[in-house]
């Protein structure tokens, strides 16, 4: 078990898993990585308020002096949304990050852990990691996916981010035997799109469903996380022609710059952000916040299970 130290839960997200009411963990590399300020902000608190329209209770994670912080406040998030040089932190960064007091906005993979400790089951974010395009060359495969192997904290994303290897991200995490099932479509998402040429794995249509399925899984002892892919809603997405131009241009680009590792990924959503206009932007907001729709959902038909 964690020391206490290193934890610090906001009263609100305290009081709800002390009373039993449904909590969703979110992600803060969006605030500090994904958007321009205040847009960051804006979304962040637009992203909790859907949270509790739905019947849950938002858990923003971040890390700031030495503690993983469960659930911000407002001052919270408008700090890692001006703050400059706050660390994108993945598992391996979060000893020395935490060690050193430094700010943190944590990935999929180290908000699924800290949820893990506070006890939160499930978790809405924009799309998870992955297997890069060339990982046969670079072996670059996020660390969000072994996360999913073995950690108990459920993740609604509209997919795996389309800048991957999507076939490769499948089959990886078939091969870590996580369940992959997509909400109410046979096709897999594939973030700024509903498509993405590969079937899901598996379906399911309701909330109700997906809780069913949770907790037969973790009450087999099938320990590992469950990817409930949630398309992106139709009048948002984007043409995925006009997408895979794009991310094709900004890697080559990134590997004219030697941009590498965790650098990638804002470097390629920045670059489709600048020459879409805005509209990837304001699909990126859609598909979260219809995430954290889903997840909400799921998590109070959780609650009603127990």
């Amino acid at each position: 078990m964690i020391n206490a130290k290193y934890l610090q839960i906001h009263p609100e997200v305290q009081h709800a898993l002390d009373h039993n009411i449904p909590v969703v963990a979110l992600e803060s590399t969006i605030i500090s990585h994904g958007m321009p300020w205040p847009q960051n902000a804006i979304t962040a608190k637009a992203v909790e308020d859907v949270v509790r329209q739905y019947g849950a209770i938002p858990a923003t994670i971040a890390i700031k002096d030495g503690r993983c912080l469960v659930g911000l406040s407002q001052e919270d998030i408008e700090f890692f949304g001006q703050t400059k040089g706050v660390w994108k932190v993945s598992l391996r960064d979060m000893p020395f990050v935490m060690a050193n007091k430094l700010p943190g906005a944590t990935t999929v993979a180290a908000t699924m852990r800290i949820a893990a400790l506070a006890g939160i089951k499930i978790f809405a974010t924009g799309g998870t990691g992955g297997v890069h395009r060339g990982a046969e060359m670079t072996m670059d495969v996020s660390a969000d996916l072994t996360e999913m192997g073995q950690t108990n904290v459920a993740v609604v994303a509209a997919g795996v981010k389309s800048i991957l290897d999507i076939g490769l991200t499948l089959e990886y995490l078939e091969t870590l035997g996580v369940p992959v099932v997509t909400y109410g479509q046979d096709e897999f998402p594939s973030f700024y799109s509903s498509k993405s040429g590969f079937k899901s794995p598996l379906r399911m249509d309701t909330p109700e469903g997906m809780a069913q399925l949770l907790a037969t899984k973790w009450e087999l002892g099938l320990n590992g996380s469950v990817l409930i892919a949630n398309p992106i809603p139709a009048a948002y997405e984007m043409a995925s022609a006009l997408i895979e131009t794009h991310i094709q241009q900004a890697l080559d680009d990134a590997a004219q710059q030697n941009i590498k590792g965790k650098e990638v990924t804002p470097f390629i959503l920045q670059h489709i952000a600048s020459h879409t206009q805005g509209e990837s932007l304001e699909a990126n907001i859609a598909l979260i916040k219809n995430n954290a729709r889903v997840a909400a959902e799921i998590a109070v038909a959780m609650h009603k299970l127990k």
